[in-house]
């Protein structure tokens, strides 16, 4: 960016009861969730259903044909029929690969820049190097008559406007904006800029998973804002058309942005109450309990592979390597770890068919714990 003068983005909204009580609902949430001990094997599968119920409806959006089912055999690496729907489940993969490393990003505290965001989308489209703006001009058409939706900004502006956007966030999460509203609004200046030719709406809504993660509006994982999207598409969509003219600089780029930001905060408020029921209805359940000291000792992606034993008593490195969007080797190089660690032992010492399973510690604390919870 050399010593180019950035300016910021500045959305214009207005602050209503509905958002404000949807702001209060939200933190009332998030408070009981966090005081909620839920065991870590359950809290890991309920991580992993969410997950998938994320890439499958995020996907879907976009028109991926997959079923929810059929998704979820496909991040298990389990065989699906795909009859000419294997770039469907490409895409799958990819969310489900982005979607971890979004993870481990918040998690880390990562800044939010354009290099990140250029990576994010790569992960999106299933590529290795971050991704470059678009160089031309992209259109949205009604998928089913063709006419004229949405014409996006120039390729010429996109670097000011992205640079605009990510310092926007900076200053505003500087400002103590509520996080919420911060995510919310980043993912409509995102697909507003529709700064790639394919992927923008998956890549917004990572983005603002991110933005929620990092600053403490996770849940551990325990929701899917995507699936709420995608069962009421044309909420969705038509809260992010603010402007009825479809040029961006014939008023999209100055547009209120009130109709989508409640209906963001709105949402997100209903997601985050179903969240803290369900992980109520868990611990009801007599799942609740303080984490032994070894447990808590286990970092994010321990935990993650922990969920894997409420479904199964052994896992292998390729289950490890399709559940964490690792390389083979990198997997094998974890589980190693693992069973220094005490937590995993080898059960198949076989080069080819190598197997491992809870230690005999972590099983009597995982104890009654299946695949039904």
């Amino acid at each position: 960016m050399g010593n180019r003068t950035v300016d910021s983005w500045r959305p214009r909204y207005t602050l209503t009861l509905a958002m404000a009580r949807s702001l209060m609902e939200i933190e009332a949430a998030r408070a009981v969730v966090e005081q909620i001990p839920l065991p870590p094997a359950v809290q890991s599968e309920l991580r992993r259903q969410a997950r998938v119920r994320s890439t499958h409806y995020s996907t879907r959006i976009e028109g991926n044909r997959l079923t929810l089912a059929e998704a979820e055999r496909v991040v298990e690496g389990k065989s699906v029929r795909l009859h000419g729907r294997e770039r469907d489940a490409g895409e799958v993969r990819s969310y489900w690969k982005a979607l971890l490393r979004v993870e481990e990003w918040a998690a880390r505290g990562d800044d939010l820049t354009e290099e990140t965001i250029r990576r994010l989308h790569a992960l999106v489209e299933g590529r290795t190097r971050p991704s470059p703006y678009r160089d031309g001009q992209n259109v949205i058409r009604d998928s089913e008559t063709g006419s004229l939706v949405y014409l996006p900004p120039e390729a010429k502006d996109i670097p000011d406007l992205m640079a605009g956007l990510v310092d926007w966030v900076r200053h505003a999460r500087e400002e103590g904006l509520p996080l919420p509203l911060l995510a919310g609004l980043a993912h409509y200046q995102f697909v507003t800029i529709h700064p790639y030719y394919d992927g923008n709406g998956r890549t917004a809504r990572l983005l603002a998973t991110f933005l929620l993660h990092r600053d403490g509006y996770g849940l551990d994982g325990l929701y899917s804002l995507e699936e709420r999207h995608a069962r009421d598409l044309g909420a969705y969509y038509g809260s992010l058309a603010v402007h009825p003219h479809h040029n961006y600089y014939e008023g999209r780029d100055t547009a209120d942005l009130t109709p989508w930001v409640e209906y963001f905060l709105v949402t997100l408020a209903e997601v985050f109450t179903e969240a803290k029921e369900n992980a109520l209805a868990h611990a009801r359940e007599g799942h609740s309990f303080t984490d032994p000291e070894a447990l808590r000792r286990l970092d994010a992606r321990a935990r993650t592979v922990l969920g894997l034993f409420t479904r199964t008593e052994e896992i292998t490195s390729a289950d490890v390597a399709r559940t964490l969007g690792l390389s083979d080797r990198t997997a094998r190089e974890l589980l190693q770890v693992w069973v220094k660690d005490g937590w995993l032992e080898v059960t198949d010492p076989s080069r080819r068919g190598r197997a491992y399973r809870l230690s005999a510690v972590y099983r009597q604390v995982i104890g009654g714990l299946s695949a039904e919870t």
